[in-house]
């Protein structure tokens, strides 16, 4: 997107000069626009992105490769290379012989991105004049060769070129290379726009497929999501309605095998230290009850159903559980367990409240979470792909 949005400013063609620190590349900008545009020094000089704009041509000069690696200056030099470039001019000193294992690599990757996007990388050997003779050059020119066999070499002296033109040599200047450079990039400037209309399509069609892919992954990452959403939904409604039909079906066993119903018999006071049949029962009835909590609690925690949300929550942690907020503390007569246990409608209250407790769970609400994230990604997509799709036809 950034090399679109650079592309789409219809700005002046950008020749980029890229290469190790101290290889001669701020000089040959220089000589190559005719200004002392460029920091020239035999110490590292550019730490940054440097432009000038000359007969309708941007050039840019930026830090060495491997001056600090990994920093900032580097990741200035790979924008040059790879964001600003429409023509990169990759600068090696003839004095360094064959090319390293990184520049190489770097060279390979120029190479494919030009088959790519038909950007047009330009293999400049500097200061050559600083080789011995005639015959060193073509010693290195030709082991460079080797390395890359269908790669043409620029040989050029900026220094040979400066004292050409300051001295009215014109056999100096021819021999710099810069003239045969210059005619090199000229050739190579007349292709850019047709480079730049082909970038711009290729670009917006690699994006659209990018963004048609990551639709494709997040709709079927959110199919998977409503999937287990739905399963488990149907495992837990399945299981709750086993687990209190049965535990209904048990309490309704017990109720109907019990006799007169002394529970409901009020003690006196004369009964407050005894054991009555009234309190008998009633304790049968609350250890049924707590049976039955007990065998429901055991599901509900298996689906990650234990506490309260926390806006619910008492001070009394001990009453902070679901089974309480549904089913109460106790059941001490027939009719309350009946009412509970033995009626549709009280089978259906739990349910519906386990139900409610169940879908505010912990890991349900994180389930929910992500299928939302998944829904509100596709929308960016969709959203982006016809942004994409307006932006391309404004072009």
């Amino acid at each position: 997107m950034a090399r679109l949005d650079i592309l789409l400013g219809h700005e002046e063609p950008i020749v980029t000069v890229i290469g190790k620190y101290n290889h001669g590349k701020s000089r040959l900008l220089n000589e190559l626009i005719g200004q002392e545009a460029f920091a020239v020094a035999d110490r590292r000089e550019t730490v940054k992105l440097s432009d000038r704009v000359h007969q309708g041509v941007r050039w840019l000069d930026a830090p060495g490769l491997d001056a600090d690696v990994g920093t900032e200056d580097d990741r200035h030099a790979m924008h040059a290379a790879w964001l600003h470039a429409d023509i990169r001019l990759f600068v090696h000193a003839a004095k360094e012989g064959e090319f390293d294992a990184k520049e190489l690599a770097l060279l390979e990757e120029l190479r494919k991105d030009t088959e790519r996007t038909r950007r047009q990388t330009l293999v400049v050997l500097t200061q050559v004049d600083q080789l011995p003779s005639d015959a060193e050059l073509q010693k290195v020119s030709g082991a460079i060769t080797a390395q890359l066999p269908d790669t043409p070499l620029n040989a050029v002296s900026s220094a040979r070129h400066r004292k050409g033109l300051d001295e009215g040599k014109k056999l100096f200047v021819e021999k710099s290379g810069i003239p045969s450079l210059h005619a090199e990039l000229d050739k190579a400037l007349d292709q850019v726009p047709a480079a730049r209309a082909f970038e711009i399509s290729l670009l917006f069609e690699e994006i659209r497929d990018e963004l048609a892919s990551l639709a494709r992954q997040n709709q079927a990452s959110l199919e998977i999501l409503r999937a287990l959403q739905l399963q488990q939904r149907q495992e837990f409604d399945l299981g709750l309605e086993a687990v209190t039909g049965k535990v209904s079906s048990d309490i309704e066993v017990m109720l109907d095998g019990l006799g007169e119903d002394y529970a409901s018999i009020p003690d006196t006071a004369k009964d407050a230290y005894a054991s009555t049949a009234g309190k008998r029962e009633r304790a049968h009835i609350q250890i049924a009850y707590s049976r039955a909590c007990i065998e429901i609690d055991s599901f509900l925690a298996g689906h990650g159903v234990i506490g309260l949300p926390a806006e619910q929550e008492t001070v009394a942690r001990a009453l902070n559980t679901v089974m309480i907020a549904v089913m109460g503390v106790s059941v001490k007569f027939r009719k309350d367990l009946r009412r509970m246990f033995c009626t549709e409608a009280g089978r259906e209250r739990m349910r519906r409240d386990f139900t409610h407790y169940y879908e505010i769970s912990n890991d349900r609400k994180a389930l929910a979470t992500r299928v939302a994230d998944a829904e509100a990604a596709i929308d960016a997509l969709r959203t982006a792909l016809a942004s994409l799709n307006g932006l391309e036809v404004t072009a």
